[in-house]
């Protein structure tokens, strides 16, 4: 059984920085993309980092130079840094796994908070 498990997250002041983790388990197929998606309230969730197996990383724009994902394939695990956090950027972050074999399938963990004060 998949599992992924985030941690990382807390409370911090706008312009802080923290550091969110990703443990998987339970992988016995090779990982297409991971990611991270971000949860926050009244919005829908979106992808703030993703990056393939082959390293090539991917931002949205509102947090373009201040994330950076990064993954470590033999142990299939996941980080996120995050610098110049703003208020913005506050919601459950949720690690993702994709499979592209034998057809596309994502798992999610349950996410860790993030909250940026102002």
């Amino acid at each position: 059984q998949v599992q992924l498990v985030e941690s990382g997250g807390g409370l911090v002041q706008t312009g802080g920085s923290l550091r969110l983790s990703c443990a998987t388990s339970g992988i016995t197929f090779t990982i297409n993309t991971m990611g991270w998606y971000r949860q926050s309230p009244g919005k829908q969730r979106e992808l703030v980092a993703s990056i393939t197996r082959g390293g090539v990383t991917n931002y949205p724009d509102s947090v373009k130079g201040r994330f950076t994902i990064s993954r470590d394939s033999a142990k299939n695990t996941l980080e996120l840094q995050m610098n110049s956090l703003k208020p913005e950027d506050t919601g459950i972050y949720i690690c993702n796994v994709r499979r592209q074999f034998p057809f596309i399938t994502d798992y999610y963990g349950q996410g860790t908070q993030v909250t940026v004060s102002s």
